[in-house]
């Protein structure tokens, strides 16, 4: 597969940067936000020399993924790859509606850490119209919101790993599957609080994750607190859209 490149970086860039064009102009100049990656430990292992490189943890969820990846000294140069392709989309091809998403970035702290580091690879927030987003799956997200939506510009509520978190559960594990779900009142405050927070300081707060499309009452509920988008998989986007606009909703609200 990388016959033709000498440097083999080069071929996961000019692969990563083909299918981020792509999206991006499918769409332009409405934004396209490519969350940077966000595979776990135990997910990484199961790809071709993944086992020669990552190690084995007990609790892959709560361990080396996200944010914490991208400044450790094993992973730095994955993720100047990954800021080189973002970097060429928006430059060289001139798709400057390719925004930027931050996942499971645990503290503020963190989170202007790997800003740092994205500035340090040529991605600063800011220039040229640069939108950088973190996404809010962590109850640490939302504790402390003002203080991420100081250094981001605004909100993915990322609301499968919301579940887990703030209510101990693991989703793999069918023992405890049906104690809660995206539904649960625990979950709601918390994204009503995430969205009450991106009003509060005019930050764009969006919804991905499987429970808008999967529990229609949950989508009427972000569209009445006012979320700015709901993602959902290509098969429910139709669904939700006709789901919404039945309830009154219509693309200038929250589609």
């Amino acid at each position: 597969m990388t016959a033709d490149y000498r440097d083999k970086r080069e071929y996961f860039v000019d692969k990563l940067s083909q299918h981020l064009g792509v999206i991006a102009a499918a769409v332009w100049p409405r934004p396209a936000v490519m969350r940077f990656s966000d595979l776990k430990s135990n997910e990484y292992r199961q790809l071709i020399g993944g086992q020669l490189f990552e190690p084995k943890e007990e609790n892959p969820i709560l361990g080396w993924r996200g944010a914490s990846r991208y400044y450790h000294p094993e992973f730095r140069s994955v993720f100047e790859l990954e800021c080189q392709a973002v970097k060429k989309v928006r430059e060289e091809w001139g798709l400057t509606n390719l925004a930027t998403m931050i996942p499971f970035c645990r503290t503020p702290e963190e989170g202007q850490r790997v800003l740092s580091l994205m500035a340090e690879f040529g991605l600063r927030k800011g220039v040229n119209g640069l939108m950088v987003y973190v996404m809010a799956e962590l109850p640490s997200n939302i504790i402390l919101a003002d203080h991420f939506l100081d250094i981001f510009d605004g909100f993915s509520i990322g609301s499968n790993d919301l579940t887990q978190l703030i209510l101990g559960l693991d989703r793999d594990n069918s023992f405890i599957q049906g104690i809660g779900d995206e539904r649960h009142l625990a979950i709601k405050q918390m994204i009503r609080e995430a969205i009450e927070w991106g009003q509060a300081t005019r930050k764009t707060v969006s919804v991905c994750g499987e429970g808008p499309a999967q529990f229609p009452d949950l989508a009427i509920f972000l569209a009445e607190r006012g979320v700015d988008s709901i993602s959902v998989a290509p098969s429910a986007v139709i669904p939700t859209v006709l789901l919404l606009a039945q309830h009154g909703f219509t693309q200038h609200d929250s589609l």
